[in-house]
């Protein structure tokens, strides 16, 4: 169940880890297949940028999906998420493999999920977040629903959220916020 927001500041704030599902969440939901059989993803580039911004603030970021692509662990590289668990339909023992490896509490990671497979994980973690074209029992059990859509930068709302909750926000805009246009000698 949703929770207000001082309380959702707090539970951002103790986030040392955000683990997102894909299909529903980075993606819009949809399976495109090529003739061939090859899969084809749309990411949002917003979504990019918010989990960059949030890895260099100190917060790692994991990919926890059902589904096994190539393109998602390109995408993976592309952004420097090292942490990559594909073919796995039980988010839930996942996330106890990240808490191991990790040692982390579950209080101090965030899970991002559209169906019933993430329900536990959202759930079980200190901070659930879904979206609001999710399946419906999602939002009754998350702390936080998006105002985006999967693959609509849903992820740079909950990034943000996050480096807000932590005081890492400001100094993440600090290279944006240069004016001076360089000079010819």
């Amino acid at each position: 169940m949703p929770v207000n927001s001082a309380k959702l500041t707090q539970l951002a704030g103790s986030v040392s880890l955000l683990a997102l599902d894909v299909d529903g969440v980075l993606s819009d939901g949809q399976l495109y297949f090529g003739n061939q059989g090859e899969e084809i993803k749309a990411f949002n580039s917003l979504d990019g940028q918010g989990i960059k911004m949030l890895q260099a603030s100190g917060v790692k970021v994991a990919i926890v999906t059902g589904r096994s692509s190539n393109i998602v662990t390109q995408r993976a590289q592309q952004l420097g998420i090292q942490l990559v668990l594909q073919g796995r339909e039980d988010k839930l023992a996942a996330l106890h493999e990240l808490t191991q490896h990790l040692q982390l509490d579950w209080s101090e990671m965030a899970y991002m999920g559209d169906d019933l497979p993430d329900l536990g994980a959202i759930i079980k973690v200190g901070l659930g977040i879904t979206l609001p074209n999710a399946a419906h029992p999602m939002a009754q059990h998350s702390q936080y629903v998006t105002q985006r859509c999967g693959g609509q930068g849903a992820v740079r709302e909950v990034c943000d959220l996050i480096m807000q909750a932590q005081g890492t926000w400001d100094a993440a805009l600090v290279p944006y916020l240069n004016t001076e246009v360089p000079t010819c000698a």
